[in-house]
């Protein structure tokens, strides 16, 4: 089980600063979808660069040209690049060949897709790395989370990794962890906290106990 850190509202040196103040108690980070509609996928060159020891994610939410918009997140030193569920599965393959030439992952979101399960079927089956559920800040304003949707998809996936996004916070991870995803998806959890240092080291201890667990 790992700890992804969401970066979704700052700009390109906020992230950077934030990220050193963390990094120690996190596995992967991600360059939100509004960062990169801002600064562009030197957003995701520029943080790989300043910490190659960590898994970067492009949070591109690829609806369309699959296999193009994988090859630029990959040379821009992305290692993981979002795919939505909802798009057609040809946009998906071809997503999923070309991060193979390159070394990279997929995790297809699953925002807004109305059959979870039929959806998660299909797309297990189509050699994609991560399945994520997702509920979206809107969602998350009227009280919606993705935890039972998670417990959906851990039920039917075989192939694929699991990863949870969407509101989680301290006090709400120990629900999250007992349904055991391989990545756990956090932004405002941390980035919205005073002291975001502490918050993150105890998600991260959280996060490793829950993975011994497993084991």
């Amino acid at each position: 089980m790992e700890l992804q850190l969401a970066l979704d509202l700052v700009n390109i040196p906020e992230a950077i600063k934030l990220v050193r103040e963390i990094e120690k108690s996190i596995d992967v980070v991600e360059i939100g979808t509004p960062v990169i509609i801002n600064e562009g996928l030197r957003a995701v060159k520029e943080m790989k660069e300043a910490f190659p020891n960590l898994t970067v994610l492009a949070d591109l939410k690829i609806m369309d040209a699959g296999g193009y918009e994988v090859m630029k997140a990959s040379e821009a030193g992305a290692d993981i690049i979002t795919v939505l569920g909802a798009t057609d599965d040809a946009t998906i393959i071809g997503a999923v060949e070309e991060a193979k030439k390159h070394g990279t992952k997929i995790l297809v979101d699953m925002i807004n897709v109305k059959d979870i399960k039929k959806r998660t079927y299909e797309i297990d089956a189509l050699g994609v790395d991560y399945i994520c559920v997702h509920t979206g800040y809107d969602l998350q304003a009227v009280g919606e989370n993705s935890f039972e949707q998670l417990q959906i998809i851990k039920r039917i996936v075989k192939n694929a990794k699991t990863a949870v996004a969407g509101g989680i916070k301290l006090k709400t991870l120990p629900e999250v962890i007992q349904a055991e995803p391989d990545l756990v998806i956090v932004g405002g959890g941390i980035t919205g906290q005073e002291d975001k240092k502490d918050v993150a080291a105890q998600m991260q201890r959280l996060v490793k106990q829950g993975l011994v667990s497993q084991g």
